[in-house]
């Protein structure tokens, strides 16, 4: 392939990433409201009637996705009996009891995706594997580890208050429930919320809708294991998106509906995926403490370490591996040092040689140069989350497959048969929302409750200038709470379940402290809290703010970048493999330095 031509692909990267700068950046999406609000409902559980529980506990879990389930395994691990999952959800899984669009799987390697595979017994079918198996693992965790017992599901938390003289949370749910908490996990994620485009007559649309986290399967037939879509058969389909979600669920829509337009603003960057099935050859030589192995490996690489070997070998590290190899290849020239600038143009080159040749799969892929054209991706590989799929550009040689390309500026309206853009209109039967989750606001309007801690200051008003914490887990005047997530720690948002079960050890050791101890209240003291934002705040290492990058939930959808939102996407500033080894000293110590127990 000739080498590409870096001052004209930083010219082209401009010019596509200025025609999507919106002056509402965030703001451009909807909440599911009026005709649209039954998408915050469960389709798939009907909840069971049952009498309000009012029960005192030693830990209540807000969330039963990985990050709830994980803190709930290791405290068991701990022998902590007492405690009590509560779950929006009709089942445990967070994000993958609620997606179960077609074509749903993980996007990265199931042996470093899926937590707690040692523990449970379990070895993954496939390289990536589907939604249901997603799921069912999920409630492999939870029966494991005996997590059902005493769960409320289909329970909405409504208040997380601190009560001080009693050392308590006062957790109360839409369903009359008041537990009283003696410590609380966290978990409610960051993709799970669905959010809409803004779209003017968006509400208007007579036809069928709906949301791709909310699949509905009673519309077009089929399942998510995989069944015929029949009920699509004589449809004309539209889709709104063309990132992840889409990227998987196109292909299926492409086989089964009559037609299929796919309204794109910018396209995607679909590498390879290469899935595979396992055998048993492929566990032959597995050991003790083999996915910690892995998982330290795999995070390792996709950072530009070094390792004997490539365990995981995908798309996430095949990048990283040309960045740390054309170092190495820089750095033998002699008189060479290893500056800022040399990191730069190694990462900048490897970027450049990487998406050329995305492109060029492209072209040899789909049939129609102006759809080929139309299709290939315009910014740096890490601006946008990067898919991996073998059949999504494939789909563009269907026969009733449309692609509508908008040049960067979106739908223009919808009304009641269709879809505008510009002056064109498309007549649609159905039309789905490939819009993604809420990625940016406020943790109350992401939860849907308010966490008021000590002196009645919320969670809200804490972080009015942006999320401050210790380690991302512990925030002062909120005791014995525990926020399990991503940000202000490791921030690996290439295998966010690395991110949790390492949460999860680090909550269940400093809980089953406190309760080896008596200790009634556990607080990061204000100088450990104002340390570890200092050195976030020096340090940035994060997606956001890359003002070079396409628009997108990495960098606030293109909006103003202030404090607030580099703190909210911030990690530790020597990368996650250092915030693993950091906060597992930390944890092993017994010392818990930072953290006040009273």
């Amino acid at each position: 392939m000739p080498t590409p031509d870096h001052d004209a692909l930083r010219e082209r990267y401009r010019i596509e990433r200025d025609k999507r700068i919106r002056p509402d950046g965030n703001d451009q999406y909807l909440q599911p409201t009026g005709r649209y609000a039954h998408l915050l409902d469960d389709p798939y559980t009907t909840p069971d009637e049952r009498d309000p529980v009012r029960v005192d506990v030693d830990v209540a879990i807000i969330g039963g996705g990985f990050a709830g389930l994980c803190v709930g395994a290791r405290l068991r691990e701990r022998g902590v009996q007492d405690l009590r999952i509560i779950e929006g959800g009709g089942d445990v899984g967070g994000a993958w009891y609620w997606n179960r669009y077609p074509g749903a799987m993980c996007d990265t390697a199931a042996m470093i995706y899926l937590p707690l595979l040692e523990e449970t017994g379990y070895l993954p079918s496939a390289k990536y594997v589907p939604a249901p198996e997603i799921f069912a693992h999920a409630r492999r965790i939870a029966e494991t580890f005996d997590l059902y017992r005493d769960a409320l599901l289909s329970t909405q938390v409504r208040s997380l208050n601190w009560d001080d003289d009693a050392s308590r949370w006062i957790v109360t749910t839409d369903r009359g429930d008041e537990i009283r908490a003696r410590f609380v996990t966290m978990g409610t994620g960051p993709l799970h919320r669905p959010k809409l485009p803004g779209i003017p007559g968006i509400e208007t649309f007579d036809g069928h809708a709906f949301h791709t986290s909310r699949w509905d399967y009673d519309y077009t037939g089929g399942d998510a294991a995989g069944a015929p879509m029949t009920g699509l058969a004589d449809k004309r389909v539209g889709i709104i998106g063309t990132g992840a979600t889409a990227v998987q669920a196109i292909p299926h829509l492409a086989t089964s509906a009559a037609e299929l337009h796919v309204f794109q603003r910018t396209p995607s960057s679909v590498d390879v995926r290469a899935n595979r099935t396992f055998g048993p050859d492929d566990f032959a030589e597995l050991g003790p403490g083999w996915q910690r192995e892995w998982l330290i490996n795999f995070a390792t690489l996709q950072t530009g370490g070094f390792t004997d070997v490539d365990l995981v070998k995908d798309g996430w590290t095949d990048i990283s591996q040309r960045i740390r190899d054309r170092i190495v290849d820089m750095m033998a020239v002699p008189g060479t040092e290893l500056t800022p600038e040399l990191m730069q143009q190694a990462y900048e080159d490897s970027d450049d040689e990487k998406m050329e040749e995305i492109r060029a799969r492209i072209d040899s892929i789909v049939a129609d140069p102006a759809t080929a054209d139309a299709l290939k991706p315009w910014y740096r590989q890490l601006c946008k989350r990067p898919c991996f799929h073998d059949e999504y550009l494939q789909a563009f040689n269907e026969p009733g497959v449309r692609l509508i390309d908008t040049d960067g500026r979106g739908v223009s309206a919808i009304d009641a048969t269709g879809v505008w853009v510009d002056d064109d209109h498309y007549e649609l039967d159905c039309l789905i929302f490939a819009s993604g989750f809420e990625v940016g606001t406020d943790q109350a309007r992401r939860s849907g409750f308010e966490t008021t801690g000590r002196d009645g200051v919320t969670l809200t008003d804490a972080w009015a200038e942006g999320m401050v914490s210790l380690h991302g887990m512990h925030v002062r005047g909120f005791p014995n709470l525990f926020i399990t997530g991503l940000a202000q720690g490791a921030n690996l948002v290439s295998n966010i379940t690395h991110n949790l079960t390492e949460a999860g050890s680090t909550a269940a050791a400093v809980i089953g402290h406190a309760l080896d101890t008596g200790a009634e209240q556990v607080e990061v003291t204000e100088a450990a809290q104002d340390a570890w934002m200092q050195l976030l705040d020096g340090n940035p290492r994060s997606f956001m703010g890359n003002a070079e990058c396409t628009p997108g939930y990495y960098n606030n959808e293109g909006g103003p970048i202030g404090r607030t939102q580099r703190r909210g996407m911030s990690g530790y500033p020597d990368g996650p493999v250092a915030f693993f080894d950091h906060i597992d000293r930390w944890r092993r110590s017994g010392e818990f330095a930072g953290l006040e127990f009273s």
